[in-house]
This record gives C-alpha cells, structure tokens and sequence, in this order.
C-alpha cells in the first residue's frame, strides 16, 4: 500500500536525520558519485544497498537484463551525465545471476515487446552456442549467458563514442563488469576491466 511506504518513508528519513544531522541538507547540493551503474531492473538487485553505499555515492542506469543498446538514448543519456558532468571514474555493467530478462531470452515463447528488447541476449547465445553447450545443467548455462551478456556490455559501453571520446581526452575512466548472486548475496569480478592502455577487439584503447 501506498501509504505503507510513505509511512517507512518518515520513519527511514527521521533516523538517518538522528544518525547524521544535516545530512540531506548536505546531500541536496551536490552529487558527486565515483561510480556510475548499468544494472537490471530486477527489484531484488538495487545498486547502492548491494554495493553497500549511500545515496549520492553511485549514479544508476537500469533496464531489463541490464542490455547495453547501441541506439538507447535513454543509456546513451545516463551514460554522457556521468562521464561529462559527473565526472565519474569507474563505469560498471552488473548482471546477476538467475535473471529473468536472460530466461525469456532463452524460452521458446512469444513475451511481447520485451522480445525485441532481448534479441541481443538471444544473439549472444548463438554466438557462444557451443561454449553454452558445456553446461548440461539448465541454469547453469543460463548463469553462464548472464555472464556473458555482462562481458558484451562492457565491451559495448566501451565502444560507444562517449567513453572514446573520453580516452583520447586522456580521462582516467575505466568500465568493469560484475555479476551478483541472489542466492548469496556477493558482487563477483568477471574480470573484463577496460580503460586507457587495455586492449578490446584487438585494437588499443
């Protein structure tokens, strides 16, 4: 219920005054975020409580199956924000695993709108078909495709004009890619980290 929520709402804001008076004065700015986020809308993976910070420490982007599109203005826009105005040094595309986004992908079955929205993921495991193959257990190899959809969107993030524009000003900004678990709770490292000096599709950035 509506009034539910207003209801925590007060309580929440009223304890956070007596933990830290002035804190949403000081908060009302000015943000200053390090990180900016591309994550999944999923309900169970909010950025700033699985990451342990507080408001105005990390800007969000979050979409369905958290999909990097090369023609979503709406990314596109967050991501520009960040980098341009924000000024953020850390990009990080986070999946997770058991995601639902990355399940319709992979069903044989009509989801609407939502399946014009997928069709990179159902790209993705075309590609990687026989590495997909390997796992004969049917979430296992779900997990595996939430990982790498998390790799192409970092790989994508990085391509975008905004991030190359970005590196040949010669701007400290890195993108990662991290996967979380629902079932215990942890951020995990996929270990495909892009910047200044790394390498990606084989060309130097």
């Amino acid at each position: 219920m509506l009034n539910d929520l207003l209801a925590r709402n007060v309580v929440w804001s009223e304890q956070k005054n007596a933990e830290e008076p002035g804190y949403f004065a000081r908060l009302a700015t000015h943000q200053s975020p390090e990180f900016f986020w591309i994550g999944c809308s999923d309900s169970r993976v909010p950025a700033n409580v699985v990451a342990g910070l507080d408001p105005g420490e990390v800007f969000v982007h979050r979409n369905v199956a958290n999909i990097i599109h090369s023609t979503d203005m709406n990314m596109l826009s967050s991501l520009e924000f960040a980098v341009e105005t924000l000024g953020v040094r850390e990009v990080i595309v986070c999946g997770h695993y058991g995601c639902g986004g990355v399940k319709a992908a992979m069903e044989d079955l009509p989801h609407g709108l939502s399946d014009h929205w997928l069709e990179p993921i159902r790209r993705l495991a075309r590609s990687y078909a026989v590495d997909l193959s390997q796992e004969t257990d049917p979430e296992a190899r779900r997990d595996r495709l939430c990982e790498l959809n998390v790799i192409e969107g970092v790989r994508c993030v990085a391509e975008t004009p905004i991030v190359q524009n970005a590196w040949k000003r010669k701007r400290e900004l890195r993108i990662h890619g991290l996967i979380y678990g629902l079932k215990d709770g942890r951020l995990r490292n996929l270990d495909c980290t892009v910047g200044p000096g790394h390498f990606l599709s084989g060309v130097a950035l």
